[in-house]
């Protein structure tokens, strides 16, 4: 096997999304400010960045008002102000607007932005570069370094040029190992290297389990006569019953739409799937009338914290820092995470920069947690602790009155005197006995469509010689368990068709992962009843190239 090659930085960062660009522009301001040299490196495993980059997005800028406060004169994707706000509950047929008077005032878009999170990704990405910044889109960190002492030394690229079997390609090439005083992980919902790293540092043992939600999101471009820009929407209600989650659909630049679908991924029915209730979703009276006449013009999924302020694990371990969604700063009622995670890199980027300074490495960054427990991000999401378990608890309807009584009581300082427990998703499912099978309609073509043509939107591809991605602690578990008694829930809750039943005709049934297929967005390493559905990244640059998501 080739030797690898090592890099040594001051500080290396696992993942170009906000919290892992707004940390590395933060070091290198305070290094610019301070006449020091500071090595940043930015590992990001797409093709480019914001290539696997989908959010909504609403975007509260004040974390960037206080990263870049010139942003507005910098040529910024943020051009399109939230001007009208709506929140609609839906029945089969019929759409009934929430008054906003009855919602607390921190819940309302005023001074946010609707944007795609993918470009201003790209343009955070510049302005890093522009300070020093080095950036490696293509390559995938697959592996954690350790120091003799336990403390983390850096990451490891994955090799490239490795067939399916294990065996090497004539263009192999050999990893890249990139030593770091200070690794911060900023890979997103559910990064394979920080679920490891909860494992060994035991970072979640005095926190509540993360819980998750799957999010759907198409972009349109709609006739001009329909579209308003800065028009926002949410919805609740219709197509789900039980169920956590709702719709949104968001006007944004360029005549387009940014619309999508969140179902909390603690839903009990093996036969219900988040992709069909999305396409169903679409199919509302008042949704459709948007649609109609438009065209889609692309496609994607990804996995989203929910657990809120008790399920954020500890954020330290020495030699590096959970940052972002690595660590869960979603602000499930605002549905907004894109400020809290930037705010998380720039707080974790203080500290580091004063431990090098001070000659320090492989510790434990303690003013960070500290600094942010101090900070805005902490009081927004302690506001908030209660609104998803909440519904979680009670269902759509008691769930929405408690969140709502508890958000306005804290609001007014006085606060329920109790945080609510989450749960883990992969425990909630029932047997496929005890629930009726749910019956989705064909889609038309039209409005709602079909998985496979979804994909082929998100401009999803892996090389198909190259070891799977997708791995399993046992292979009889899909069978003799998950197709047993659940009827094989991996078939649905996947967005993408990666997982399939073949072989039942002839009494012979096995489970085909068509890997190709992925779009990245950790469902199945997160709802797999039993947990043996595995992700790990695949060769650098695989996987999606969303182009405005």
């Amino acid at each position: 096997m080739s030797a690898r090659e090592s890099m040594n930085y001051d500080v290396v960062i696992v993942g170009a999304g906000p919290s892992g660009l707004a940390a590395a522009i933060r070091l290198k301001q305070r290094a610019e400010a301070a006449g020091r040299e500071l090595s940043v490196c930015v590992l990001e495993k797409g093709s480019e960045v914001g290539a696997h980059i989908l959010s909504g997005a609403v975007v509260d800028p004040i974390a960037l008002d206080e990263l870049i406060p010139n942003w507005r004169e910098l040529d910024s994707p943020m051009t399109v102000p939230v001007v009208d706000n709506q929140h609609w509950v839906l029945t089969e047929k019929k759409k009934y607007a929430f008054p906003h008077i009855l919602m607390p005032p921190f819940m309302n878009n005023k001074g946010t932005y609707t944007v795609s999170l993918g470009n201003l990704c790209r343009w955070m990405a510049g302005q890093a570069e522009a300070l020093g910044v080095e950036i490696f889109p293509g390559f995938a960190a697959a592996e954690v370094l350790f120091n003799d002492d336990g403390s983390v030394k850096g990451v490891a690229t994955g090799d490239m040029g490795v067939a399916k079997d294990g065996s090497f390609k004539p263009d192999h090439m050999p990893g890249m190992e990139l030593h770091a005083r200070y690794t911060f992980f900023a890979e997103g919902v559910r990064g394979h290297l920080s679920k490891e790293l909860k494992r060994i540092f035991a970072l979640e043992a005095d926190s509540e389990p993360q819980t998750y939600g799957i999010g759907l999101k198409e972009l349109w471009d709609i006739t001009p006569e329909k579209h308003v820009p800065g028009r926002v929407i949410h919805t609740q209600g219709w197509p789900l019953t039980d169920e956590v989650g709702g719709g949104f659909l968001y006007h944004q630049a360029n005549g387009q739409v940014a619309l999508g679908f969140v179902v909390g991924l603690g839903y009990k029915n093996p036969h219900l799937s988040p992709f069909e209730e999305f396409q169903r979703w679409k199919q509302h009276p008042e949704i459709r009338t948007i649609l109609e006449g438009g065209r889609r013009i692309s496609y994607g999924a990804r996995a989203i914290n929910e657990g809120g302020w008790q399920a954020i694990p500890k954020l330290t371990f020495p030699g590096g820092a959970l940052i972002g969604c690595s660590a869960g700063f979603v602000n499930v009622p605002r549905i907004k995470g894109s400020h809290t995670a930037m705010k998380s890199g720039m707080l974790a980027a203080d500290a580091a920069f004063d431990a090098v300074v001070a000659d320090r490495s492989g510790d434990e960054l303690a003013a960070y947690p500290e600094a942010l427990n101090n900070s805005w991000v902490a009081k927004e999401l302690k506001m908030v602790r209660n609104a998803e378990p909440a519904i979680a608890k009670f269902g759509p309807m008691g769930g929405t009155l408690v969140a709502g009584t508890d958000m306005w009581m804290r609001y007014l300082h006085i606060g329920l005197p109790f945080t609510l427990k989450t749960h883990s998703d992969h425990d909630t499912l029932w047997r496929k006995d005890m629930v009726k099978p749910i019956k989705y309609p064909r889609p038309d073509g039209v409005i709602s469509f079909d998985r496979l043509s979804s994909v082929f939107l998100s401009n999803t591809n892996h090389e198909e010689d190259q070891p799977c991605h997708l791995t399993l602690k046992d292979a009889s578990v899909p069978i003799e368990v998950n197709l047993a008694l659940y009827d094989a829930p991996e078939q649905r809750y996947c967005p993408a068709g990666v997982y399939e039943i073949v072989g039942l005709d002839e009494s012979a049934p096995r489970l085909q992962i068509n890997a190709q297929n992925c779009v990245h967005c950790k469902t199945c390493d997160i709802k797999d009843p039993t947990q043996n559905i595995t992700w790990v990244v695949p060769e650098g640059g695989g996987g999606p190239n969303y182009p405005n998501m």
